[in-house]
């Protein structure tokens, strides 16, 4: 019979790998589309109502790209939408954020050394914080406040600097800087979903109808894409996060999540004006190392957790369920022996200077809290410790992690 356990992570390990399918897809788009628009030539011999053109090559083959600025006159047969790398994306990454982080938001998403929540209000404040968000930023855009477009950008980057802060004050570090990824991916959906593809599809329904288009539906679509392309590379550092400690196991994660939207802007920055004009400013790069020196710099101050502080703070009702099961202690010494060397506070493994994943298993409370994960990692599989880490962990050493784990489940 199959531990539910295994299922869960195989449904997890699936939904993930749906999700960085489809986001590469749309990255992949985006990006193409940028390039492609900035790089457009003006051609004398072009058709009425083309902007641009540009020859490309590719799989052996030549490709000439013509752009309407608004539309052709005649509404083509064959016409790509590109809407649902965007939305299988959202859909994928919100289905597991449930997941990981409100399913397993016990382990993940509550951080009772910075607010006294319960899972569920930890869940409320995670759901309802990802439409603000949209909300506020598309408010921005249809105020006059879209007439000024770097206006508009700074204080779109003040919102998010201070969500950084908020999420921080309440969540882990891994799920205060994914719900950040999660809230500014929540942006560039909305902008597909309600402003690019509704303006799109008004273009094509007056060609149908013989109408002229306005201009302005383009210009708008244009402009949303555009905010998008220069989030995609932070938020694709903020989904990456959790795997790296050194990004959110410091007090400061959210300064450092904050500067990770300025590289964005850098980088982007040469590469859209390098597209457009063949060179890019060289300048942006040397801004870009700085911001990296400054955010490695920050990554070494630690959090305000202590082995002291652990140690006495009252277990939650998740950690007692699993720290009162028969077999605790029994698992508790062996975790101790075999794990907790590198996965503490201050490892001891020589070159290593946060735990993996930022999983501490130092107290009693630590190792109840990831007991599902010990479960998995150390106890159904010997993906750890590694295999030339530590040479006690015995096949009856990990038998007595499943016992443990499945004694509480059984209580």
């Amino acid at each position: 019979m199959y531990d539910f356990a295994i299922i869960w992570d195989w449904i997890a390990f699936a939904v993930r790998w749906l999700h960085v399918v489809t986001a590469m897809a749309w990255i992949g788009a985006s990006f193409f589309f940028i390039a492609l628009d900035l790089g457009l030539r003006k051609a004398a011999n072009a058709p009425t109502g083309v902007h641009g053109e540009e020859w490309q090559v590719h799989g052996g083959g030549f490709y000439h790209i013509q752009k309407y600025l608004v539309a052709p006159e005649n509404m083509p047969e064959h016409l790509i939408w590109h809407k649902w790398q965007s939305y299988i994306t959202w859909v994928s990454g919100a289905a597991l954020l449930m997941i990981v982080y409100w399913v397993g938001g016990e382990l993940y998403l509550l951080d009772p050394t910075k607010a006294d929540l319960s899972l569920w209000q930890g869940i409320l404040i995670s759901g309802a914080s990802l439409t603000i968000g949209w909300i506020a930023y598309d408010f921005m855009c249809k105020s006059k406040l879209g007439e000024h477009s770097t206006l508009l950008m700074l204080l779109l980057f003040a919102l998010l600097v201070a969500m950084a802060w908020g999420y921080n004050q309440i969540f882990t570090g891994r799920a205060a800087l994914l719900h950040l990824g999660a809230f500014t991916a929540s942006i560039m959906t909305g902008n597909v979903f309600f402003q690019i593809m509704p303006n799109q599809r008004i273009v094509v329904a007056d060609l149908k109808a013989g109408r002229k288009p306005d201009a302005k539906y383009g210009k708008i679509a244009k402009l949303r894409s555009t905010h998008n392309n220069y989030l995609t590379l932070p938020v694709i550092f903020l989904m990456l996060s959790n795997h790296y400690p050194l990004a959110f196991g410091t007090e400061y994660s959210w300064i450092i999540a904050s500067l990770i939207f300025l590289t964005g802007v850098t980088i982007r920055h040469y590469f859209n004006t390098m597209h457009a004009t063949g060179k890019g400013p060289n300048w942006t790069w040397a801004v870009t190392v700085i911001l990296m020196i400054i955010i490695a710099w920050l990554s070494t101050v630690r959090g305000p957790d202590t082995y002291e502080l652990a140690e006495s703070r009252d277990l939650t009702p998740y950690e007692q369920q699993y720290a009162s099961a028969d077999g605790f202690e029994e698992a508790y010494d062996v975790v101790l022996g075999n794990c907790s060397m590198c996965h503490a506070r201050e490892p001891a493994w020589e070159g290593m200077h946060w735990a993996p994943k930022g999983v501490v298993l130092e107290t009693q409370s630590d190792v109840a809290r990831y007991a599902e994960q010990i479960f998995l990692h150390a106890g159904l599989s010997n993906a750890m410790p590694p295999p030339n880490a530590i040479a006690t962990m015995t096949p009856e050493n990990r038998g007595k992690i499943v016992a443990w784990v499945r004694n509480a489940r059984a209580d």
